[in-house]
């Protein structure tokens, strides 16, 4: 018997005022399944995973996530004082979740499921050091085991790699396939580079000016599939185990980034 989803969309649509995002979008997210979410900046991606949260409604059509969810957000320079939060800190508000203090859990159980979290993502050594002096790699490691700690059946991950050096992004992916081996977790990860969660992802959501394709990624990242959605003649070239996409610069979702560690 195949698995219920965790999370389902039926015809949504998304709008604001007259702009119409996406509208029919069609799509089960199976337990344990990878599902790459690529497009154009504007197209709506952040916007899918505010959806599944529950943040925001869509316009038409129904949305269903029946499973716990982890939220991965996208990072950013003063998302922590330097010295005033530890790595643990972090971690600690994934427990703590909208609640003062040390929440319902109580100090011992709080510290338990902090301890945990932080061992899934090897990041015990680091745990007790300011947040915001860490590398780009140590903080995403912390925020996954911040997501962690609710130990989703759902993992929602919003450009986890931006910023990140090939090591760091290779790091953070590892992580994220160990828990959906381990646990059967779904993820959804929305990112501007496809070469690096190739070896990864079961499926691609592709996201262009109010259209969309789903498909493994030899099914969507293809010269006829991508000139379709943009409207414009876009070529996908494979070299090696790498794509490469040439043609408007919103469509070159697979060239390299200035990164760092």
């Amino acid at each position: 018997m195949t698995a219920a989803p965790v999370a389902r969309l039926v015809d949504a649509e998304l709008a604001f005022g007259d702009r119409v995002l996406w509208s029919g979008l069609n799509l089960d997210v199976a337990p344990g399944e990878f599902i790459a979410v690529l497009g154009a900046n504007g197209s709506g991606k952040t916007s899918l995973l505010r959806m599944l949260l529950g943040q925001i409604q869509p316009t038409a059509g129904t949305v269903e996530v029946t499973g716990r969810i982890g939220y991965v957000p996208q990072q950013h320079a003063d998302d922590a004082d330097p010295l005033a939060v530890r790595g643990r800190d972090i971690v600690g508000f994934g427990v703590d979740g909208g609640a003062w203090g040390i929440g319902w859990f109580g100090r011992n159980r709080r510290r338990q499921l902090v301890d945990a979290a932080l061992t899934e993502v090897d990041a015990t050594a680091f745990a007790d050091r300011p947040f915001g002096l860490l590398s780009g790699g140590e903080q995403q490691r912390l925020r996954i085991a911040q997501a962690l700690t609710r130990d989703p059946q759902l993992m929602l991950c919003d450009e986890p790699l931006a910023s990140l050096d090939p090591g760091s992004q290779r790091r953070v992916l590892s992580l994220l396939d160990q828990r959906r081996q381990q646990a059967d977790t779904a993820v959804v990860l929305v990112t501007h580079e496809i070469n690096p969660v190739l070896p990864y992802v079961d499926r691609v959501l592709y996201l262009v000016d109010g259209r969309f394709a789903v498909g493994t990624p030899d099914e969507v990242l293809t010269t006829e599939v991508l000139s379709d959605l943009y409207g414009a003649q876009i070529d996908v070239v494979r070299v090696d185990d790498r794509i490469v996409v040439l043609g408007t610069e919103e469509a070159r979702h697979c060239e390299q980034r200035p990164v760092h560690g």
